[in-house]
């Protein structure tokens, strides 16, 4: 099933359940029990939970109620609607980790390091891998730093928690004062990967400044992030080579402590957990600090990731104008509006992004990217023209915007300037399988250098057998050869690869027409025509010259276009 059909299929199953819950009568709990499970089977936090809120009323005393109906809340951010349920379970003799989650953060929040330390201590926490540093960051938050610490250090003995421990251990003795410390930890190889996160590093570089290691900072800076630094870093780089002394801000309480937990424990689950489960850590982080720019960037792609597209909008506004990840921030919430359909304010986003960081490729870029989705061309291509003028010497990552440059050029009918602009890209990267597949395919439809992009086309699949653009490709190069029966099997692996492709079908059928397999021609083109429009399939399809084929043939379409006749004649059907 088709990722549009599918989509179909899940949006009309919840109209049903929606539409199942306002006939039902105010009192029935079917109706927005029903409603309730489809909102979550959708990842739609905000139906969820008003929908199992509502019947929460109805069956106030039912556990599982009770656990989704915060669960739904923890993922909206609302701590204070998602605790009341938790207290109503533990109130009714339930254990629920969601409700512990939530009474954890309100907990913390309210800096109640006892109680914190109580629940831990009668295995009411939120599992083994946040009791150890919790106990510590709270023992911490009690003022008793020398237990805290042996806290971290029995954390650090768990199988595969030394890296954890290690950075939190250096964060608890930074956030006191005792940068020299932290920095010893920082020095030995039991931090491990944790080191490598672009927030360890950041932490990493505040410590170096506060004990007068400058220069050591900046090489840190350098070593990590190479010559292309984000504003942020820029900024911070160059108060350093001033000999400004940065301040420590990572962690500064032990609240910001349990908050840093939540994040680096959603950081280790994004690679491996579901988006929902991983995004409850980092919620909690967030409502800890609401000044966690890493946990409202984390939330935001992981909201786009379950197509929430109006939760990460909202929660990606929340990064502050002045804060140095601004502008990921905005690219993130354009491409979360773009995703929602709403085109008009994803590009009022990026207009006014250009405005304040046009001196950035990446934004210049975002905002050429969606000015050829949008097929106006000739603004894609000043938007490529500014993010190209940002380099001030040749740079791998150009390839990717005189590539991107060359298909709106191509589509705005300038062919030899296209053509400029794809060779460009290939100095930079040669063996780049779309420059190559894009280049050889349009040398094919333009009829020039034909066995030159074959031969890159062939490049380009040997790269990326499993693309079937790129199989198309060949297929197709090698049909406008007029080596007919060589393209047949590799037009046929195309159509293997993409089922639903419109053009790849139209293709296959004109491959077979050739070879006078004219009843499976027509039937290919049929197919074609019954995938225009699909989700995901190409819209470089012409569905009326496919009518024509069918009505006529091939051959008679070629003549009606004055383009020259198939060079073998086949008339096996």
């Amino acid at each position: 099933m088709s990722g549009k059909a599918y989509g179909t299929l899940r949006g009309t199953v919840l109209a049903l359940a929606l539409m199942a819950a306002g006939a039902a009568s105010a009192e029935s709990l079917s109706g927005d029990y029903l409603a309730a499970r489809q909102a979550s089977f959708e990842g739609d936090f905000k139906a969820a939970a008003l929908y199992y809120g509502e019947a929460v009323k109805h069956d106030p005393e039912n556990a599982d109620l009770l656990e989704r109906a915060a669960l739904s809340n923890i993922g909206l951010g609302d701590f204070v609607r998602a605790e009341a349920l938790a207290e109503r379970l533990t109130a009714l003799g339930h254990t629920s980790q969601i409700g512990q989650l939530a009474e954890i953060a309100v907990l913390a929040r309210a800096e109640d390091y006892a109680e914190l330390l109580k629940r831990v201590e009668e295995d009411r926490s939120a599992g083994p891998l946040i009791d150890g540093l919790l106990k510590a960051w709270a023992e911490l938050g009690r003022g008793d730093v020398s237990t805290a610490l042996t806290s971290f250090d029995a954390v650090a003995k768990e199988r595969g928690l030394a890296g954890f421990a290690a950075y939190h251990k250096a964060m608890a003795l930074a956030s006191v004062g005792d940068f020299e410390g932290a920095e010893a930890i920082f020095s030995e190889p039991a931090a491990g990967a944790m080191q490598m996160t672009r927030r360890a590093v950041l932490a990493r570089i505040e410590i170096l400044s506060q004990i007068d290691r400058q220069a050591d900072a900046v090489a840190l800076i350098d070593d990590a992030f190479g010559p292309q630094l984000d504003p942020g870093m820029t900024e911070l780089r160059g108060k350093l080579d001033a000999g400004e002394t940065l301040p420590f801000d990572i962690v500064t309480s032990a609240r910001d402590g349990i908050a840093e937990v939540f994040f680096t424990i959603a950081g280790a689950l994004a690679s491996e957990s579901a988006e929902d489960y991983t995004l409850l850590h980092v919620r909690v982080a967030e409502y800890l600090r609401p000044d966690h720019v890493g946990a409202l960037l984390m939330a935001g792609e992981l909201l786009e990731k379950m197509g929430q597209y109006e939760l990460a909008a909202a929660t990606y506004r929340r990064v502050p104008r002045d804060d140095a990840a601004f502008h990921v921030a905005e690219l993130g919430r354009s491409d979360a509006l773009r995703a929602e359909g709403k085109m008009d304010a994803a590009v009022e986003v990026l207009e006014q992004l250009a405005d304040t960081h046009g001196n950035l490729p990446a934004v210049q870029s975002a905002l050429g990217d969606l000015m050829r989705q949008l097929e106006r061309y000739g603004e894609a291509i000043e938007a490529y023209d500014r993010a190209l003028a940002t380099f001030g010497e040749p740079d791998p990552a150009q390839w990717f915007l005189y590539y991107a440059r060359g298909i709106c050029k191509e589509r705005d009918g300038d062919w030899e300037a296209a053509e400029t602009d794809f060779r460009a890209a290939l100095e930079f990267a040669p063996d780049q399988p779309q420059v190559l597949n894009y280049l050889g395919y349009s040398m094919v439809e333009h009829h020039v250098n034909l066995d030159e992009a074959l031969e890159m086309i062939e490049r380009a699949v040997e790269a990326e057998p499993q693309s079937g653009y790129i199989v198309d490709s060949l297929g197709w190069a090698l049909y406008r050869l007029g080596r007919y029966d060589e393209a047949v099997g590799h037009m046929e692996r195309a159509a293997e690869l993409m089922a639903v492709d419109p053009v790849v079908n139209d293709h296959l059928g004109d491959v077979y027409w050739a070879v006078g397999r004219k009843v499976e021609a027509r039937f290919q083109w049929q197919r074609a025509l019954s995938f225009v429009g699909w989700e995901d399939a190409s819209d470089d399809v012409d569905p009326e010259r496919i009518r024509r084929k069918l009505a006529v043939g091939l051959d008679t379409v070629l003549a009606e276009e004055g383009r020259p006749p198939l060079k073998v004649a086949h008339d096996a059907d």
